[in-house]
């Protein structure tokens, strides 16, 4: 019998589940590891949600099979999101379908619109997912850059014209996770007319919406007419509410797109648990002072994180969203390789970071850091480090 499994092949290991596993080992050990590498919420969600979850859970009626594509209330809260935050109208019915987190969502729809030998335009460096979820699905990847310049445009025509068969769709990331890029609505209204022109569906990961800072907002895709011809928008509870453990995530846009979604979930799953849409409700219609606070939480601890780094003697860039920053390899280290220098700083500095090469190719050469602990925490992990740049200078 052959184990050479088709999908697997396609799939290399996981090089942020090495240094993960390396972690863990280290923790077992009972070593203190400061851990930055993960994007993993360490604030619990907000009370009232949590006791929404516990209220209808205690329904004997609340634990049979939910609604794949998610309860009718769940679906009308989003909208209402979406109409708060962006002005933008959304039909909960055909426009919206819930998922278990943005990451399931973004594979079942790689599943749902890509077939063996399509290509499909990917960021690189990218969350891993915005690739193997089509790999997986037998898809070719193209890559474009992360960056929203001219040679993004460029690197897009020129994939358009020399590419067979011709892409089908592009997913874009912005907030970027890793780089932290971002983009403003002109962009976007370039991307949408790019894509009809060109007749590609866009995927768009907004992920990280609501952790910006220094006061500009991110936009949406779906902000500009005419989008939602083209274009469907993936968010995620994880990071806005700190509930990264429910899996709650949302689809949202083009009803061709969010229909082949759904028609594929009805085939995989049953939806989440219905208390936990429940909770999610509550999360999304009751106060909102709590998306702030988090906001305001991790645009100290950037600062933080900015300033005792650079004082260790690693200066990295200080992001304007998500909850990461893309640092460079500090001097000195750079032949080391990404993956190298991530198992070096855990084992003689106790600081956990994700390897960039994990996030492609284009990611050699820099680490992904994640502001997931709290700033005595950051100056912990600065001073570790200033100790193992120091001997190693």
């Amino acid at each position: 019998m052959s184990d050479d499994f088709y999908r697997i092949k396609r799939m290399p290991p996981y090089v942020i589940a090495e240094v993960n596993a390396m972690r863990h080992a280290a923790r077992q050990a009972g070593r203190d590891i400061i851990d930055l590498g993960m994007g993993n919420p360490d604030q619990p969600p907000p009370q009232h949600v949590i006791d929404k979850l516990c209220e209808v859970a205690a329904k004997p009626t609340a634990h049979g099979y939910s609604q794949s594509k998610g309860i009718p209330g769940l679906r009308k809260a989003q909208a209402n999101y979406y109409q708060r935050r962006f002005g933008v109208e959304l039909d909960p019915a055909s426009e919206v379908v819930v998922t278990m987190g943005s990451k399931e969502g973004l594979s079942s729809m790689a599943t749902a619109i890509s077939a063996p030998g399509d290509v499909i335009l990917a960021p690189s460096p990218a969350y891993p997912i915005h690739t193997y979820g089509f790999i997986i699905a037998g898809a070719t990847i193209r890559s474009v850059p992360t960056t929203p310049d001219e040679h993004y445009w460029k690197a897009l025509d020129n994939a358009m014209a020399y590419t067979v068969p011709r892409p089908t769709v592009l997913v874009v990331n912005y907030p970027s996770n890793p780089t932290a890029e971002t983009v403003d609505l002109a962009f976007y209204e370039r991307l949408v007319d790019w894509a009809r022109e060109n007749k590609v569906w866009i995927l768009s990961d907004l992920a990280y919406s609501e952790l910006y800072y220094d006061g500009k907002p991110t936009r949406s895709i779906l902000e500009v007419p005419g989008a939602k011809d083209v274009a469907v928008e993936f968010t995620s509870m994880s990071k806005t509410f700190s509930m990264a453990g429910w899996r709650i995530g949302f689809c949202v846009g083009n009803r061709e797109l969010v229909a082949a979604l759904t028609r594929v979930k009805s085939y995989l799953d049953y939806g989440a648990f219905t208390p936990i849409q429940a909770a999610a409700c509550a999360a999304l219609n009751g106060p909102q002072d709590v998306v702030e606070q988090n906001r305001q939480r991790y645009q100290h601890r950037r600062d933080v994180m900015v300033e005792s780094f650079a004082r260790a003697g690693w200066d990295i860039p200080s992001p304007p969203a998500s909850m990461f920053t893309w640092a460079k390899l500090p001097p000195g280290f750079e032949e080391m390789g990404s993956l190298e220098f991530s198992k070096q700083l855990l084992e003689h500095a106790e600081v956990a970071v994700a390897a960039g090469v994990g996030f492609g190719e284009e990611g050699e050469g820099y680490v992904r850091i994640a502001m997931v602990e709290n700033e005595q925490r950051i100056r912990q992990a600065a001073r570790n480090i200033k100790r193992f740049l120091a001997e190693r200078s």
